[in-house]
């Protein structure tokens, strides 16, 4: 720090000899001592004057201040959302020699993998059956969102489809999802849980607005689903909540009262406004979900339980392409009533056992079937399989088969038998 005396010029030539000190070329009335070096005071402009002299421009960004009186850039940096991850190091963005070849031109090399979270579902390909009454739930909730700034009702941001297991409730929904022409963002209940503290919450607001930005840059409709929310959220039992289970609680509940204001870390901005992007979750039991995050002002909950007619039509369509006759289909589910969809689905594929069973031993049998599948990742073809020819006999054969097994599960408790010690209610 320095420190400046104004001392006149008589005292000093008094004091100090001659060949020290070197009268001023012009008079004044006193003399400025800054750090032993002596300077004409010329006034209090001076030293705004040397400041101004050390700025790039008049209108520089780099020293201009906010109104709390910080830098304007990093106010800017601090509330931007952009870790630097996503464009940092790739070619075209900095200079080329810092990218360099060895490595490819990207630097950053999951960065596409990282971009793509959403899904598109090119993989669903066929005639598929979609159940009138839920697609009518899943536009009707969509378009809600979408038009909520125009309606004069409170609308919920959750959708809960909730029902028993295997019913189709997340393969309906993708289905509706194609034939709109949504592209929503995806999560499962495994991304609920970190080994770091509120990582799972952090998560589902990045994936929020990677929704956002599909609306607003690509012009496609987008959401939020969360499969089997209850298998990460719910308790069961004595289970133990951990901090993350309320982290995404409180996140999707935050969420839901303030759909177009989602941070990821950064400082607030007032301009940073998130389009409001619906949200869809399925699930078994939402009992187990903590009720203020299922409560009506936040979920609308809907149960599924495919009809008779869904069930037969979605395994209609399923068997068609088999040459399977409507009425045989509908044999088929009345010999196996309280089925789960999927129950039908196993059931066609078990009918294929016997098929790859010949397939594998007119290659060579077990022990050269390694060298016939790795053989196809070289580009070569590998032999021709003939799918079996389904008929109603076939099929109520491999039914029949699966219900032997699912009766053994249920009968069969081995546990009571290694853990005789042990009371019923405990196995």
């Amino acid at each position: 720090m320095a420190f400046c005396f104004q001392i006149s010029p008589s005292f000093l030539k008094s004091h100090f000899p001659s060949n020290l000190f070197t009268p001023p070329r012009k008079p004044t009335n006193f003399l400025a001592l800054c750090c032993g070096k002596a300077e004409e005071n010329t006034g209090l402009g001076s030293g705004l004057e040397q400041n101004s002299e050390n700025k790039l421009s008049k209108q520089s960004s780099w020293e201009a201040m906010d109104s709390e009186g910080k830098d304007y850039l990093y106010r800017l940096g601090a509330e931007a959302d952009n870790m630097n991850i996503a464009v940092g190091a790739r070619a075209g963005v900095i200079d080329d020699i810092f990218t360099g070849n060895f490595l490819g031109k990207d630097a950053d090399i999951v960065f596409d993998y990282r971009q793509k979270v959403t899904r598109s579902f090119e993989y669903l390909q066929g005639d598929y059956y979609i159940a009138p009454f839920f697609m009518d739930k899943i536009v009707c909730h969509l378009v809600k969102n979408y038009i909520a700034h125009h309606l004069s009702v409170k609308v919920p941001l959750i959708l809960g489809i909730w029902g028993g297991k295997g019913q189709g409730k997340t393969f309906q929904t993708e289905l509706i999802f194609q034939a709109m022409g949504v592209e929503p963002v995806i999560m499962s209940a495994g991304e609920l849980e970190s080994e770091k503290a509120g990582e799972p919450g952090k998560l589902i607001r990045e994936r929020y607005r990677t929704a956002s930005q599909v609306v607003q840059n690509q012009g496609k409709m987008s959401c939020l689903m969360i499969n089997d929310i209850d298998a990460g959220l719910g308790r069961f039992g004595n289970t133990q909540m951990t901090v993350n289970n309320q982290i995404v609680v409180g996140t999707l509940m935050n969420i839901s009262d303030n759909p177009t204001r989602v941070s990821i870390g950064q400082v607030w901005r007032e301009n940073d406004i998130t389009n409001r992007i619906p949200i869809i979750v399925t699930g078994n039991d939402f009992t187990t979900i903590y009720a203020p995050l299922i409560r009506d002002g936040r979920m609308d909950k809907f149960y599924w339980q495919p009809t008779q007619e869904d069930i037969v039509n979605i395994v209609y369509r399923m068997y068609m392409k088999d040459g399977i006759k409507r009425e045989e289909v509908v044999q088929v589910v009345g010999e196996f009533p309280n089925q789960a969809l999927d129950f039908y689905g196993a059931l066609r594929s078990r009918t294929y056992d016997r098929s790859i069973l010949k397939w594998v031993n007119d290659n060579g049998g077990p022990e050269n079937l390694g060298s016939h599948l790795l053989k196809q990742k070289k580009g070569v073809k590998l032999p021709d399989f003939t799918p079996p020819k389904q008929t109603l006999e076939t099929l109520l054969e491999s039914g029949y088969d699966l219900m032997k097994e699912q009766k053994l599960v249920m009968e069969t408790k081995l546990s009571k038998e290694y853990m005789k010690n042990m009371d019923d209610h405990q196995v």
